[in-house]
């Protein structure tokens, strides 16, 4: 139609004759197309002793890691046997530009899940009021990456939250409610970090500078569900390649997997 054309006009034509050839299609088949450009070269290690991690999209694949590791920890071990709870992580699309999509933390996926579980363990007849207690035994951990001091800015950090690479998994605090830290989640990851021989670092970011945000808060105001915003340190966030810790992918799995074991007894405290 008209409006195709005009559409059609405004586009790169060698744009097109790119993704014709990759698709291996004719340019005039194209209607429409949603492209992202990214850094394709593989991670590498760095530092004398490969103590370092250098990859595009640590912020959040990092995350995405290290949850889904711990989770498989966890059903691979015996703990599985007795364990009362349901475990699962999500990973959600557009965390950077706001998550409300229909693949984003914004989205009704946790809601939908919540609800499917409730119906499955305590059928049609008990699922709403079991889903309402669910929400209220339940524990949210939102793991994004976190801010590392950097020796040339180390003024952009206050004395006592500057995180440090290889030092261990981070939570992070903030009064505005950009993140959904309170005294009481952060209390038991603490003694969460205690019990597998960690010890957490805290991060809040200056009050003179501004505070990015992650899917914690949304989640948390819109399930009631209690949350945490966890990370590992990382350098030259949102860069095309950023630097992370070897060691700190250790220290979150070992601290996510103790979560999924854990949790329950910890939370009788």
């Amino acid at each position: 139609g008209q409006g195709d054309g005009v559409w059609r006009r405004e586009q790169e034509p060698l744009l097109f004759m790119l993704l014709a050839e990759k698709l291996g299609v004719e340019a005039s088949e194209i209607v429409d197309f949603e492209l992202s450009l990214y850094d394709c070269q593989k991670g590498s290690f760095c530092g004398a002793t490969d103590e370092f991690i250098n990859s595009a999209r640590l912020d959040n694949q990092m995350g995405c890691f290290v949850s889904l590791a711990s989770l498989v920890n966890h059903a691979s071990s015996a703990a599985l046997d007795t364990d009362l709870d349901v475990s699962l992580v999500a990973l959600f699309d557009h965390e950077e530009v706001g998550s409300d999509s229909t693949v984003g933390a914004g989205s009704t996926l946790i809601d939908e899940s919540f609800k499917r579980v409730a119906l499955a363990l305590a059928g049609p007849n008990d699922a709403a009021d079991s889903l309402e207690a669910m929400k209220r035994r339940s524990f949210c951990v939102s793991f994004d990456m976190a801010h590392a001091i950097h020796p040339n800015y180390s003024a952009k950090h206050e004395k006592n939250h500057a995180p440090k690479l290889n030092q261990g998994v981070v939570i992070k605090s903030n009064s505005n409610q950009r993140y959904a830290t309170t005294g009481a989640t952060g209390f038991l990851v603490r003694e969460l970090g205690r019990s597998v021989g960690q010890d957490v670092q805290e991060f809040v970011v200056r009050n003179d500078c501004a505070c990015g945000s992650t899917i914690g808060p949304i989640i948390s105001s819109r399930t009631g569900i209690r949350s945490i915003d966890l990370g590992t340190p990382q350098l030259s966030m949102h860069s095309v390649r950023e630097m992370g810790g070897t060691r700190d992918v250790e220290y979150a799995v070992d601290l996510l997997t103790a979560f999924f074991k854990e949790f329950r007894e910890l939370d009788r405290l």
